[in-house]
C-alpha cells in the first residue's frame, strides 16, 4: 500500500499515528504498550477512534498531547526507558519536536536521515536537516514544513515496512 498526502492538505496527528502504525506493523495491543511505556492508559476503543479516517464516523481528534505521549513512548520502546522520571509530553507539538523524536527513537544520524528522504526521492542537504534540529531561538533554526515531514514518514515506510 503507497499512501501519500496531496501537498495541499496539512498532517493531522492522526495521520502521523496511522503512518507510524503501518510503517512499523503494529497492531492494538503494541500501540497500547507504547502509550503505557510513556505512563498513559489508552483503550483499544481510544486506538481505534485515532485510526480512523476524518469521515468515518466515530473518528476522535489525536491532540498534540497525546501524540506527544505516544512518541515518548515509542523512544523507550525502541531505546529503553531511561532511568528517574520520564520526560513531559509536550502540550504544543510541531513537525520540528515530531521529527527530533523520531530521529532519537530511531537512533538515526544525519546521513540516515538524508539516506531515508531520499528513498521518497527528496533531496536535503546536512545543514538545511541540522536547521531543523535547532533551538527556535538559533538564527539558523529553520522550520519543518509538512512536505519534509511527509517525506521523511513515506522514506521510513520505504524503508522499515516489511
Amino acid at each position: 500500500m503507497k499512501y501519500l498526502w496531496p501537498n495541499s492538505v496539512s498532517m493531522t496527528n492522526n495521520d502521523i499515528l496511522r503512518r507510524l502504525r503501518y510503517t512499523f506493523d503494529f497492531n492494538d495491543d503494541t500501540m497500547i504498550s507504547i502509550f503505557a511505556l510513556a505512563d498513559q492508559e489508552v483503550t483499544r476503543a481510544q486506538i481505534s477512534d485515532w485510526l480512523k479516517k476524518e469521515d468515518a464516523e466515530g473518528y476522535v481528534r489525536l491532540d498534540d498531547r497525546e501524540l506527544a505521549v505516544f512518541l515518548n513512548g515509542f523512544i523507550n520502546k525502541q531505546r529503553g526507558k531511561r532511568e528517574g522520571e520520564q520526560p513531559a509530553p509536550e502540550e504544543k507539538l510541531n513537525n520540528n519536536i515530531i521529527f527530533r523524536k523520531l530521529k532519537i527513537a530511531l537512533n538515526l544520524k544525519d546521513f540516515d536521515i538524508i539516506d531515508i528522504l531520499q528513498l521518497a526521492d527528496f533531496r536535503l542537504g546536512k545543514a538545511e536537516l541540522n536547521a531543523f534540529f535547532r533551538k527556535p531561538n538559533h538564527n539558523h533554526y529553520r522550520r519543518c514544513k509538512d512536505q519534509i515531514l511527509r517525506n521523511f514518514l513515506h522514506g521510513l515506510q520505504i524503508k522499515y515496512r516489511k
